[in-house]
């Protein structure tokens, strides 16, 4: 094993409790990597405040944070991220300048009064910024005699932009995408960044006829939304030679049993692949 990965949110748009998501899981987006003795965190949905329980077991903490964009149900959760609190942690936090704001920027503002009673510079912890461009390689001391952990990144398709990301340590990968909408073929870009990758995690937050608008009670047509779908999930996985996909980011109208059905029948396209589920663990 050089690389576990765990779903602490998995949901897309806005959280969902619910007896039909109990198995799903209704938080959204924060993915949570180890790589040697290095924690990596993906999103800082309402699944990182589960993660951050978890994490304060464990203090003093050293994380390395990217987030994919800076849309709410991809941020909302880091208020309540407790392990940020605390005196003594250390994070780094990595994302794209924004048309607007920096990443900074964006987090101190969902914190701004009115919105929220505490602000972000009361937060305790060593917490430093960076804004990423593409191409950018970041490595990571992973505390072992494996090698750094080296992190990747290119643009997705996304209102206002998305990051997608690639990490590979001790000839292990994984690739993050999430929020990313295909085109007419095979988004080239996140083709390259996953070819032979272990992993891929991406956005398959509809089925092809949510997407354009011909499923019942679905609602009008996704397209220009910013989300893919199952079946060009596959197909990425194809193209890029992927070992494993794993369907991340369901529309919060999914239940438990429509996700069941959606990952069947991505298997049919793909079958090396898993619905990810909140509290879901994998090794590569």
């Amino acid at each position: 094993m050089a690389i576990q990965v765990t779903f602490w949110g998995v949901r897309g748009s806005i959280p969902t409790p619910g007896p039909d998501t109990v198995r799903v899981g209704g938080n959204t987006s924060c993915v949570e990597m180890r790589a040697g003795k290095a924690i990596l965190i993906f999103d800082a949905g309402t699944g990182i405040r589960l993660l951050g329980q978890k994490l304060m077991r464990e203090m003093p903490v050293k994380a390395h944070v990217f987030f994919s964009h800076v849309h709410w149900d991809h941020i909302q959760g880091f208020p309540f991220f407790v392990p940020a609190f605390v005196k003594g942690n250390r994070f780094e936090l990595f994302g794209g300048n924004s048309t607007t704001r920096s990443l900074a920027e964006a987090l101190a503002g969902q914190m701004d009064h009115p919105n929220f009673p505490v602000d972000i510079g009361d937060m305790g912890s060593t917490m430093t910024f960076s804004d990423l461009q593409e191409g950018q390689v970041v490595e990571i001391d992973s505390g072992t005699d494996l090698g750094p952990v080296r992190v990747l990144n290119t643009r997705g398709n996304h209102p206002n932009g998305v990051w997608i990301y690639r990490v590979d340590f001790a000839g292990k990968s994984v690739v993050y995408a999430t929020d990313t909408e295909h085109y007419a073929v095979v988004d080239p870009k996140i083709c390259a960044l996953a070819k032979d990758v272990d992993a891929l995690v991406y956005d398959a937050m509809y089925t092809p006829e949510e997407y354009i608008g011909k499923a019942p009670g679905a609602g009008p047509s996704k397209v220009g939304w910013g989300h893919s779908t199952f079946d060009e999930g596959a197909k990425l996985a194809v193209a890029a030679n992927a070992k494993h996909l794993y369907l991340f980011h369901h529309d919060p109208q999914q239940t438990d049993d429509d996700v069941a059905k959606k990952e069947a029948r991505a298997q049919e396209l793909f079958p090396a692949c898993t619905a990810a589920c909140e509290g879901m663990t994998f090794e590569v």
